[in-house]
């Protein structure tokens, strides 16, 4: 198994591009399922569940071109709308496949999803929502079993927020007979993505980006071109990684627009932070000063950015309290930063973050995809060598992660 060994106590200086976002591309893969014309996606980033998905699709009888960042797919021979365990366990994303499925063939057998051990992510939501559509749905040997012979628009409210059942609800409409109006809907910018590009291949939705999403089914989606938007976590994440570190980078490829609350946030904690159209500068301060943050639905502090900036309150200045209200298992990273010797204490979905003057080298164990992110960063903080166990997390959701940071000047080696 894989590890990450980073000698740390450099500050990050250059430039590295942003690659495209996974939680946008994901979604967007499983809508070319809704066509039977080819689509072609750019900017697509090189990464594990990238991989999962392709392999899924290709399995279910959808021809599959990769060139670079660049996949085409032709959904024309589709003729197994199964998702197996098999094919899936390691991707929440996975779930994803289910409403293009019933929405364009009819029928759809997918395994229940797997993914990081942050806690629990039902897909309640997601058989609601169908159910209200028409779609007959049975949970059988941990499979959930859809069927439907044309899905109708109906009034949707989530009860909660959640991004993956606002998108699969989406694509489900685009193919609905009528209206579909979803209700408390996800306004993620991976949401807007997605939808942009349901637009482009002929769907008619507006609201995206607000919690009211309206969709008018059509009979028919055809093929388009469409470029995945940037990653805002890998943005946020290398971002943490400079102020950190006490770094200056500059980040290509990626906007701000995104990012708002999470710039604010850093430069609370003292960087100067510049913004261009398409690229982002950060200089970080000879010490950080605490920020204390609380996670919520977009356009709040993103969940997926918590354990980044619980690395940097561990050697920033003063007191930092950290409320964590999406998942109620991420705190996991908490115990591995200990190790490193940050002084965090834990009460439910609260964690008190007290900065200390330096970080120390060990051996850690990574726990989800963002919590690696975080160990990353504290590792390159850290006096001496750390060892990042169980990085193929990182793997799921950073393309090229050791390549970039070796750009901005760490010491950084995979290791067997």
């Amino acid at each position: 198994m894989d590890k990450l060994l980073i000698e740390g106590g450099l500050p990050l200086r250059g430039e590295a591009t942003v690659s495209g976002a996974k939680n946008a591309a994901l979604p967007m893969l499983t809508a070319a399922l809704l066509t039977a014309e080819p689509v072609t996606f750019t900017n697509v980033p090189e990464l594990n569940d990238i991989g999962t998905m392709l392999r899924l699709l290709a399995q279910m009888g959808v021809k599959v071109e990769r060139q670079g960042g660049t996949v085409t797919l032709d959904a024309s021979g589709l003729d197994q709308p199964v998702a197996p365990y098999e094919m899936v366990k390691t991707m929440r994303a996975s779930i994803l496949v289910l409403g293009p499925l019933v929405a364009r063939m009819g029928e759809a057998r997918v395994s229940l999803p797997g993914g990081c051990a942050i806690g629990a992510r039902p897909v309640d939501q997601h058989i609601k929502g169908l159910s209200a559509m028409g779609a007959q749905i049975s949970v059988e040997q941990g499979y959930v079993h859809a069927k439907c012979s044309r899905l109708s628009g109906a009034r949707l409210f989530t009860d909660m927020v959640t991004v993956t059942g606002t998108e699969n609800l989406m694509m489900a409409g685009c193919l609905a007979a009528g209206d579909t109006v979803i209700e408390n809907a996800a306004r993620e910018p991976e949401v807007v993505d997605l939808a942009n590009c349901l637009v482009a291949m002929g769907a008619q939705i507006s609201g995206a980006g607000t919690d009211v999403i309206r969709i008018r089914g059509v009979e028919r989606l055809h093929g388009a071109t469409h470029r995945i938007m940037p990653d805002r976590i890998e943005t946020g994440t290398y971002l943490c990684a400079a102020a950190a570190t006490g770094g200056d980078i500059r980040l290509t490829g990626t906007s701000a627009s995104y990012l708002d609350v999470v710039i604010d946030k850093l430069m609370d904690a003292g960087c100067d932070i510049a913004t261009e159209r398409d690229a982002i500068r950060l200089k970080a301060p000879g010490r950080l000063t605490a920020v204390s943050i609380r996670t919520a639905p977009y356009p709040a502090f993103p969940t997926d950015m918590q354990a980044q900036f619980m690395a940097i309150n561990a050697v920033a200045d003063g007191t930092a309290i950290i409320r964590e209200t999406i998942f109620e298992n991420r705190f996991m990273h908490a115990v591995e930063l200990i190790r490193l010797g940050a002084d965090i204490r834990i009460d439910g979905n609260t964690a008190v973050v007290q900065g200390v003057a330096k970080l120390d080298g060990a051996t850690v164990m990574a726990t989800d995809l963002r919590a690696s992110a975080g160990l990353v960063i504290a590792g390159l903080a850290a006096q001496g060598q750390t060892l990042v166990d169980r990085i193929y997390h990182l793997d799921r959701g950073y393309e090229g992660l050791e390549r970039k940071l070796i750009a901005l000047g760490a010491r950084v080696r995979r290791v067997k």
